[in-house]
C-alpha cells in the first residue's frame, strides 16, 4: 500500500511538475516587436478597441464571456459558422483621427496544438479608407500568451478580475515572417501586395464580460509604387 501511495504521489507531483514547466516555459511565447520594424517600404498604422462593446457590430456564437453589440445582432449558432465571429469597427490613424472602416471575421484553427503554444485563429480582414482604397487582409494569429497571461489568470483569481501591461504580436502567419497577407482591392491599393501584423495591448480583462481596456493595432506595408500613387 505504502509503494502505492508513493507511486501515486510521485506520478502526481511529476504531472504537476510538468504542468507548471509547461506554462511558464518562457520559450513558449509570442514575440513584442513587429517584423515589419525594419522594412523600408513606409506603414500605415490602424488602432480600434479590442472591447467588443466598442465596437460598430460585435458577435459570436453566443457561448462566451463576450455579448453581441447591438444587442439585437443575431448569433452565429449554425455549424457552418459556430466557431467564427464577426467584428465591424472604426479605425482610427497613428493620430487617432477616424481613418476607415474594418470588418474581421475570425474562426478557430485545425492546426491548434496547446502543446506547442499555439491556440490558433484564422481571420480576415476588409479595411475600407474613404479617398483611398479597399484591401484585404488574411493571417493566422496565436492567441497562446493571451489565454496563459491574462485570460487563466483572471479566471483563476479571487476577483475574477485581470489587471496588468500586456504587448503581444498576434499574428503569426502565413508570411515566413510571422506576417499577413495583403491583397489591395480598389483605389490606390489595387493591385498591391504586401505584409501586415495585428498586435494587441491590455490593461484590463473580467472573467464575466471579457476585455475592459484593450486595444489592437494593424500595421500595413505600404510598397513604393502604392506610395507614389497618393
Amino acid at each position: 500500500m505504502k509503494y502505492i501511495i508513493s507511486l501515486l504521489a510521485g506520478l502526481l507531483t511529476g504531472a504537476a511538475l510538468f504542468v507548471a514547466g509547461y506554462y511558464y516555459n518562457p520559450f513558449i511565447g509570442q514575440p513584442s516587436v513587429s517584423p515589419l520594424a525594419v522594412t523600408e517600404d513606409r506603414v500605415m498604422d490602424f488602432t480600434f478597441s479590442a472591447v467588443p462593446a466598442d465596437a460598430i457590430l460585435y458577435t459570436d456564437h453566443g457561448e462566451t464571456v463576450a455579448k453581441p453589440t447591438p444587442d439585437r445582432v443575431a448569433e452565429l449558432w449554425e455549424p457552418a459558422v459556430y466557431d467564427t465571429s464577426v467584428l465591424v469597427t472604426a479605425l482610427g490613424d497613428s493620430r487617432n483621427s477616424a481613418a476607415g472602416v474594418g470588418i474581421k471575421f475570425a474562426s478557430k484553427a485545425e492546426e491548434t496544438s496547446l502543446i506547442r503554444g499555439e491556440a490558433l485563429v484564422n481571420s480576415v480582414w476588409h479595411i475600407y479608407l474613404p479617398g483611398q482604397g479597399t484591401m484585404l487582409i488574411d493571417q493566422t494569429e496565436n492567441y497562446f500568451s493571451y489565454l496563459r497571461d491574462i485570460v487563466v489568470p483572471a479566471r483563476l483569481g479571487s476577483g475574477g478580475h485581470w489587471r496588468g501591461s500586456y504587448f503581444s504580436v498576434m499574428t503569426s502567419g502565413p508570411g515566413s515572417l510571422g506576417t499577413a497577407r495583403v491583397t489591395g482591392g480598389s483605389g490606390l491599393f489595387s493591385g498591391m501586395t504586401s505584409e501586415s501584423v495585428e498586435s494587441l495591448s491590455a490593461e484590463g480583462y473580467s472573467a464575466k464580460s471579457g476585455p475592459v481596456s484593450m486595444r489592437r493595432s494593424l500595421s500595413v506595408a505600404i510598397p513604393q509604387p502604392a506610395v507614389a500613387q497618393e
